[in-house]
């Protein structure tokens, strides 16, 4: 679902993950690779930060923020589809299917649904998953490229393995609300559904996946939640440790 990247859940994929077991590394070449592709995303949702900024200063309003930074939203959230190729041939050492589902389930929000039902994109609760996919991506990118360079800053750590504590339900939030306000559109206009009869003897209805998709929050939510509270207490108290021992 898309709430995975809401405030550090995704799974740290691989590289840059402070565990007590040590993984090895990519190689030098994948390393180079990978600090580039961080940095341009690092950058990407940097640029989307201070879009969103801007448009708020200029307009003196949070209101319809979405279309300053539609473009560039678009272009980073769905580049973060590379992340499964990673993946996928072993560039880093993380789960396949986790990592697609968590990253395909903002690409779907990103563009099945805010993109598809143009109603939503004034919504106040878009804005509310932006600024924390903003926030996160922002802070998980630099968290990566700096764990790669081999010199990460605490501050980068802590606020990796803290901040998700409000920005996850907070994109949660945004995400469901979003969701939830495009059902009546989606209903009125039969989006992406398909209905009987047709050849195929095959048919769909999109009003009721996205129901579907919004319970399917209940059991996720919790899991992912309570997972990235033991990720903070197991990484922060081993720094901690590492730090009393010097």
């Amino acid at each position: 679902m898309a709430a995975s990247g809401s405030g550090g859940s995704r799974a740290d994929n691989g590289y840059g993950s402070q565990q007590p077991r040590r993984r090895k590394g990519p190689g030098a070449l994948a390393t180079a690779y990978l600090v580039l592709y961080n940095v341009v995303m690092t950058a990407g949702w940097l640029v989307i930060a201070v879009g969103l900024v801007r448009a708020y200063l200029a307009k003196g309003s949070y209101h319809s923020l979405y279309y300053s930074i539609e473009k560039p939203l678009k272009f980073f959230q769905t580049g973060a589809l590379l992340e499964i190729l990673h993946c996928a041939f072993g560039v880093v050492p993380s789960s396949v299917v986790l990592t697609a589902f968590q990253v395909m389930s903002r690409v779907f929000l990103t563009w099945a649904v805010t993109h598809s039902v143009k109603e939503v994109q004034t919504e106040d609760s878009v804005l509310l998953f932006v600024v924390a996919w903003t926030i996160t991506e922002i802070i998980r990118y630099s968290f990566y490229t700096f764990s790669l360079l081999n010199h990460l800053p605490y501050l980068i750590k802590w606020a990796r393995y803290t901040l998700f504590i409000v920005l996850y339900p907070m994109g949660v939030s945004g995400e469901l609300l979003t969701i939830y306000a495009a059902l009546p559109f989606v209903r009125q206009s039969g989006l992406y559904s398909i209905s009987l009869p047709n050849k195929y003897n095959f048919s769909f209805d999109y009003y009721t996946f996205l129901i579907l998709v919004m319970i399917s929050y209940i059991p996720i939510f919790p899991q992912l939640y309570f997972h990235m509270l033991h990720q903070r207490r197991k990484v922060l108290s081993h720094t901690e440790e590492h730090k009393k021992s010097e």
